[in-house]
């Protein structure tokens, strides 16, 4: 998993500035191994991320992607996400396919 944050705003146009999360899930080397299902895994995220208590509320408030190499991408605005709550939420799909004992999940600084 990576994580960055961009915080973009003018303080001389008065305007908010808003803060801007990307996250990016990789995927590709289980999911090539054929033993992670990344469209099951976008649907989870789907259901499961909480937006103000709610689940599957996402609006526009968080966009969730996949792309062709498996990499699942989580872009949230106005909205605080931490990398951890991402981590859980991979943790959780991973013990509910019985994966969990094969698979690690490891968080990046990029």
């Amino acid at each position: 998993m990576t994580g960055g944050a961009a915080v973009s705003g003018s303080a001389k146009a008065n305007k908010k500035a808003v803060n801007k999360q990307k996250y990016v899930i990789d995927a590709s080397a289980p999911s090539q191994d054929k033993i992670f299902d990344s469209a099951a895994f976008e649907k989870f995220l789907h259901d499961r991320v909480k937006i103000n208590g709610r689940t599957g509320q996402l609006g526009d408030i968080v966009t969730i992607s996949r792309s062709e190499d498996h990499k699942i991408t989580i872009t949230t605005t106005s909205h605080v996400f931490s990398k951890r709550y991402m981590k859980y939420l991979t943790k959780k799909f991973m013990k509910q396919h019985r994966i969990r004992d094969w698979l690690r999940v490891v968080a990046t600084d990029l």
